[in-house]
């Protein structure tokens, strides 16, 4: 059965309550890395309210590592699952992935926000709350528009994939496991939020973190017997800054766009046990971007060589060289051709609803896309509009959601075919 663009749009808006109740479960559930169960039982739940099968992809610890593509991670994966549902289609069509991960930063700090930031609250088109945007809606947006084209009495011709993964936050294995296990297929398109255009060029992130060795002493002594740690972190830091600055002097296509594509990010600075003692000890733990065609190895190379440079030109740090460990995002960019049928196609379907093409454009942040890419899957990324994703006040606007779901509901029968009623493929 094929449905016309009324239809489509009937069958999402008939969903609407639906997606949106499922939304404020998934925003109550504060699925920060090490707690993602409850958002994964979450969505199993919604893939077999669709009429499908939710199946567990559980993460294996040594099948990851021994992967070339995989991210370092020092912590145990042991009960952590992807949830899958397939909807078979009847044969002879192309298959889609449908992507989202359904893990969440922390919310940085609760006494910011407006309200508790793993309490869903609504304001007029917006929900607010913890993962909202990034990328919870996301997920409804998709699963929805997979429940309304069923419950429309669609039959497809090739299949459908939805995934929710965990660990995109931190080091993407958990799209990575998926494809391990076999679960692949000709496209994928992932619901992160990006409403009024498509990703299809990511840069690589590294996650690294400084290890500092200062000497202990009583403050009263600081200048004469002690050094510090974390004044010593300011030393790398200016290294790692002058990295950074250089890596944005040429930026390479299609990133010349952008006035400063790459960033350095140091995000956690801990050090010293006790206030009137010269810090020991101090860590700093930053991300920075690469872009594509950069391997990791290449550059944990630089980093290493900035700071061994620093090093080297202090006098205390010379004597207590900083040591560099890897836990964490260590990944290759990714980019798309335009011409590639899934973005041509989606775009299709994204002018019935809105009207025009969407823009394709590049992102300066990563995302799973990578993953399907090596693998010789192209994978574009589209989802709701959100807002202030990774800081105070999240939030995601609940008619973007309906929209997405109307593209996806428009480009799934498109790119997969669909079967009509004397059962030949469409």
């Amino acid at each position: 059965m094929s449905l016309t663009h009324a239809d489509i749009g009937a069958a999402v808006a008939a969903e609407r309550g639906w997606m949106e109740e499922l939304l404020v479960r998934l925003v109550e559930a504060p699925t920060t890395l090490g707690d993602e169960e409850p958002g994964q039982a979450i969505m199993a739940a919604a893939f077999a309210d669709c009429g499908l099968e939710p199946i567990s992809v559980p993460l294996d610890a040594d099948a990851l590592r021994a992967d070339p593509g995989h991210s370092p991670f020092s912590w145990s994966v042991e009960g952590k699952r992807n949830v899958v549902a397939r909807w078979k289609g009847s044969g002879g069509g192309r298959s889609l992935i449908l992507n989202g991960h359904v893990d969440v930063v922390p919310p940085a700090s609760a006494a910011l926000w407006s309200s508790p930031p793993f309490s869903a609250r609504r304001d007029g088109d917006w929900l607010y709350g913890r993962g909202a945007g990034d990328m919870k809606a996301g997920l409804v947006a998709m699963t929805g528009a997979i429940r309304a084209l069923r419950r429309a009495g669609v039959e497809l011709a090739g299949d459908v994939q939805l995934q929710s993964v965990v660990e995109e936050e931190c080091t993407g294995n958990g799209a990575l496991q998926l494809l391990l296990d076999g679960h692949t297929a000709d496209a994928c398109v992932i619901t992160e939020p990006h409403p009024d255009h498509f990703t299809v060029a990511q840069v690589g992130v590294l996650w690294f973190h400084v290890e500092i060795r200062g000497i202990p002493a009583h403050a009263a002594r600081a200048a004469t017997l002690g050094f510090n740690a974390i004044d010593a972190a300011y030393t790398v830091l200016a290294a790692l800054r002058e990295l950074e600055a250089e890596a944005n002097v040429s930026p390479p296509p299609p990133y010349d766009g952008f006035e400063h594509p790459i960033n350095l990010n140091p995000g956690i600075v801990a050090g010293g046990d006790w206030t009137s003692t010269v810090a020991a000890e101090c860590t700093l733990s930053c991300r920075l971007g690469l872009y594509p065609g950069e391997a990791p190895a290449a550059a944990r190379r630089r980093v290493e060589d900035a700071i061994a440079r620093a090093a080297a030109a202090d006098p205390n740090l010379r004597d207590h060289p900083p040591v560099v460990r890897y836990d964490g995002f260590a990944c290759e960019g990714a980019v798309v051709a335009h011409e590639e049928p899934v973005v041509q196609e989606l775009s299709a379907a994204y002018a019935q609803v809105h009207g025009e093409a969407p823009r394709l454009e590049a992102t300066t942040a990563t995302t799973d896309a990578r993953h399907f890419v090596r693998h010789g899957i192209p994978a574009v990324c589209f989802g709701p509009r959100a807002e202030r994703i990774h800081g105070i006040d999240e939030r995601v606007s609940l008619s973007s959601l309906a929209e997405v779901a109307r593209v996806l509901a428009a480009f799934v029968p498109m790119w997969c075919g669909t079967v009509n009623e004397e059962g030949a493929g469409a």
